[in-house]
């Protein structure tokens, strides 16, 4: 797959550094996304994958923009208002740029679905708001040996959680999302809506997903691992993951 000569001026920018190259580009091409969820943090998320020449962009989200996502959805204007997020969010994307695939599907993301949809992706990027998404998105990624990176932002503080799946070595010693955060029925279900959250920290917060994203396609130093950021002291903190032996995820025979 080689690149047209729009492709090469268009990603001038990314071709001239020795971490993509001509290369590291035709293999940007050739990949295909998973984008769950497609608000706050999936709107920068699929704007810099899109901008980055990410050959095939899936966004899934069953929501209509409305006026309050306005604030902090940068995929949406005044004009998207009551339409369905991944149709609005598909042509902005295409009108950034016409020579990627983009798929929009208007759906909820669940049992019956979630291993078709990862299963036929390269790289998973949860950007729902919710634990029974981030649980389900994380089976599967597990099972299917699917690199998940995991967003979520609310109020002051963002995270992002990385899980190398396609690595055995990372499998067997880090675990996977569920170690790091297990159900329990003390868990706040906190989100934007009740909880307020700073619109820049989406951004930050979703342009590291689309970063690591970038990190796995390319062959960089992609580790699982959390990342915590307070916006307030511009604070990040980095810790390394260890896999829970009683995970029935990723420790199940």
């Amino acid at each position: 797959m080689e690149l047209s000569d729009k492709e090469q001026v268009r990603y001038s920018r990314q071709l001239m550094l020795e971490q993509v190259g001509f290369t590291g580009q035709k293999k940007l091409k050739q990949s295909k996304v998973l984008i769950i969820g497609a608000g706050g943090l999936g709107s920068p998320a699929a704007l810099y994958l899109a901008a980055s020449g990410i050959g095939h962009l899936t966004l899934i989200d069953d929501d209509k923009v409305e006026l309050s996502n306005l604030q902090r959805q940068i995929l949406y204007k005044v004009n998207h208002l009551g339409q369905n997020k991944v149709i609005a969010a598909q042509k902005s994307l295409l009108s950034l740029n016409n020579q990627i695939e983009c798929i929009g599907v208007v759906d909820k993301l669940a049992e019956h679905n979630a291993a078709k949809w990862i299963a036929s992706h390269d790289v998973v990027l949860d950007c729902s708001d919710n634990f029974a998404t981030r649980y389900l998105v994380n089976q599967h990624c597990v099972q299917l040996h699917k690199p998940l990176i995991s967003g979520a932002a609310i109020a002051i503080q963002g995270q992002v959680v990385c899980i190398a799946n396609h690595l055995q070595s990372h499998r067997d010693a880090q675990g996977c999302y569920q170690c790091l955060f297990p159900p329990s029925s003390a868990q706040e279900n906190l989100n934007c809506s009740n909880a307020g959250v700073f619109a820049p920290l989406l951004g930050i917060i979703g342009a590291m997903q689309a970063q690591q994203c970038l990190n796995v396609l390319l062959d960089h130093d992609f580790q699982s691992q959390f990342i915590v950021f307070d916006a307030i002291n511009f604070k990040q903190t980095r810790f390394n993951l260890t896999a829970d032996e009683g995970c029935s995820i990723c420790r199940a025979p």
